[in-house]
């Protein structure tokens, strides 16, 4: 068997192949209540069928200012948990597993009245200025992801994944490009390591937590891998099981900083994550390629393999990758002849 459809396991998160669906935003909650509705159940159910190890549900927030949009999902009420429950059941019902991004926006939140952020810095012109959150709000924000968390569990999620990329709050705290605080919080990776001993307090033991973390930002005057990597030995330390590597999202992408758009771009950045921090990691960045999804595993690069547009593009994207490398993967019966 190929290593692309080798199972892994993690603590008690077992999965049938290193195939994931990586967290992407549908901007499709029509009542602006962030609940999930049949296009996301849809969404899902319809990559669990097609082969998929792990789905991860898109980025959801802890509070409806904390989306990117007022169309983003959120977890901040016990009457969400149902929705999220539907789609975990209907995943399992096809054999694959199911994991939640938790996450809040900050200063990238676009709908917010005022956005809220380490600090009072604008993303860019096309954003709105934020409010710095006191110190008080921190601890209450870091709260909301422990409530965020516990719904979570409640609705059957197999795993959690912690949103700290692509210039989200957490990122945002552990940036000397976005945290220009004077108080405890001026610590880079204190509010990250509370959020996720908080979170970890919610989970049972055995559930893995998952952090999204951008290994090197794209501003010129941002931190690179080898800050990236501290960050990560202290969330490591906080409690994060495995890691999912991406890169930047804090601001415009300086020339000198640009690691290039060819596929498997951002590999590096997950086989120096993985070597540093002696945990698994995901690797993302063009990846679409059964055959470098398959290297880049097989070469020890990464272990598991995060699809995203690819998978846009092709809900069945693990059957057919099997298929095109030559491996037995297990079919709906409904489909079976096509094969």
């Amino acid at each position: 068997m190929n290593p692309l459809f080798r199972s892994f396991k993690i603590k008690n998160l077992e999965l049938k192949n290193r195939v994931v669906m990586p967290p992407m935003c549908q901007y499709s909650v029509t009542k602006e209540d962030g609940t999930p509705n049949d296009w996301h159940y849809t969404h899902y159910v319809s990559r669990a069928i097609g082969g998929t190890g792990l789905i991860i549900v898109e980025m959801t927030n802890v509070e409806p200012d904390g989306r990117i949009t007022n169309n983003c999902l959120g977890l901040w009420a016990d009457d969400q948990i149902p929705a999220y429950k539907r789609i975990v059941d209907s995943v399992h019902e096809h054999g694959s597993k199911i994991a939640i991004q938790i996450a809040h926006a900050g200063r990238k939140a676009e709908d917010a009245e005022t956005p809220v952020a380490p600090s009072a810095i604008r993303f860019s012109e096309k954003y709105k200025e934020p409010r710095a959150l006191t110190t008080e709000e921190v601890k209450e924000m870091v709260d909301k992801y422990r409530l965020a968390a516990r719904r979570a569990v409640n609705a059957g999620f197999d795993a959690i994944e912690l949103h700290g990329a692509h210039g989200y709050l957490i990122h945002q705290f552990h940036s000397e490009y976005t945290n220009k605080r004077e108080d405890e919080y001026s610590e880079l990776t204190r509010f990250g390591s509370e959020v996720i001993q908080a979170v970890r307090e919610e989970m049972p033991k055995e559930m893995p937590l998952i952090m999204r973390i951008s290994a090197t930002e794209f501003v010129e005057e941002g931190y690179v891998l080898e800050d990236g990597i501290d960050l990560a030995k202290a969330y490591k330390q906080a409690g994060v099981d495995m890691f999912h590597i991406s890169a930047g999202g804090e601001g415009a992408m300086a020339p000198s900083r640009n690691p290039g758009a060819h596929a498997g771009y951002m590999v590096p950045f997950a086989r120096a994550m993985r070597k540093a921090l002696d945990v698994p990691v995901i690797a993302v960045g063009r990846l679409e390629d059964p055959h470098l999804a398959n290297a880049t595993v097989g070469n020890q690069d990464a272990d598991l393999i995060a699809v995203g547009r690819g998978m846009l593009r092709d809900p069945y994207w693990a059957i057919h990758a099997a298929h095109e490398l030559g491996d037995e993967i297990s079919l709906p019966i409904q489909y079976q002849r096509a094969f």
